[in-house]
């Protein structure tokens, strides 16, 4: 019997919590739920080798979980937060399964081609790629969008995916899938999230572009869009009141967990999802995605 996830997730609004960026997942409240205790696996990933950015917290951490709890092996890939890191690797490896922690800057090419490097030296190869990792700033006006941050918003969030993907390709073998985290923002873009929701746009776009660039490889490429997802992110990137209040815009009136995320990532990592490319799975609470 499958069970159900908690009928009653938290909703806004949310106590004050301000934190510098990017965040930690035991300073939240509510403590975001990764699926620590409801996700059930069912081997649909079983002996894969995966590698996910970003993986510390958040939608990775969730991620990470399902993938190990269907029988896949992680490489968890993380900026700084090495006490949420150790964490996510003692839930792969609680599920049995292998889990190999790389910490560093996916801003850079060279360290984007070590991280896939140190995949298939630890792993035995890559069947996986999710490239979820992504910098968030807001702003209310453009004036004070800094040259460096909107550079460094595109370095994250779709050079890096670009560096990866292009070292990541050579190894996989057909069957294996890259999926990319855009976000709603992708097509309705939130003009305090300027250079983010921009790259979110890029992201969507490059991804049906690779998905046609791959077919013959036998590799998909497809794109998970979240809504608001209750992440360190959010309480380290946006004002006090948006995040007293976050979730509430959609019509569940809340944000997801992201142990909501999970299941739209493991359909599409599932090798039996095998003529699903170029597709963007919304997960948006609702909130259609035009």
């Amino acid at each position: 019997m499958i069970e159900l996830a908690h009928h009653n997730w938290p909703k806004p609004p949310f106590p004050k919590q301000p934190q510098s960026m990017p965040g930690e997942t035991r300073k939240m409240d509510p403590v975001p739920d990764h699926g620590e205790s409801s996700y059930r696996g069912s081997g649909r990933l079983e002996g894969m080798k995966t590698l996910i950015t970003g993986a510390d917290s958040g939608i990775g951490r969730a991620v990470a979980i399902a993938f190990a709890r269907e029988g896949a092996d992680v490489l968890i890939s993380y900026l700084q937060e090495d006490a949420d890191a150790a964490e996510t690797r003692r839930l792969v490896e609680s599920a049995g399964r292998k889990a190999v922690l790389v910490r560093g800057d996916i801003q850079s090419g060279d360290h984007c081609r070590a991280i896939v490097s140190k995949c298939v030296e630890e792993l035995g190869g890559i069947d996986i790629l999710v490239n979820n990792a992504a910098h968030q700033a807001s702003f209310k006006d453009i004036v004070d969008i800094s040259d460096e941050e909107w550079e460094l918003t595109f370095r994250v969030n779709i050079h890096a995916m670009f560096y990866l993907s292009k070292a990541a390709v050579p190894y996989m073998k057909p069957g294996s899938s890259i999926i990319n985290t855009a976000s709603i923002n992708s097509d309705s873009p939130n003009p305090h999230l300027l250079a983010y929701a921009t790259t979110k746009g890029a992201i969507q776009n490059f991804t049906a572009g690779l998905a046609q660039l791959l077919a013959e490889k036998g590799i998909r490429a497809n794109s998970v869009a979240p809504g608001p997802v209750w992440t360190p992110l959010i309480p380290s990137t946006l004002p006090e009141e948006s995040v007293s209040s976050f979730g509430l815009q959609t019509p569940m009136k809340r944000p997801a967990q992201p142990a909501e995320l999970a299941s739209a990532f493991v359909m599409l990592a599932d090798p039996r999802s095998s003529y699903t490319s170029g597709a963007t799975i919304a997960v948006t609470g609702g909130k259609p995605i035009l």
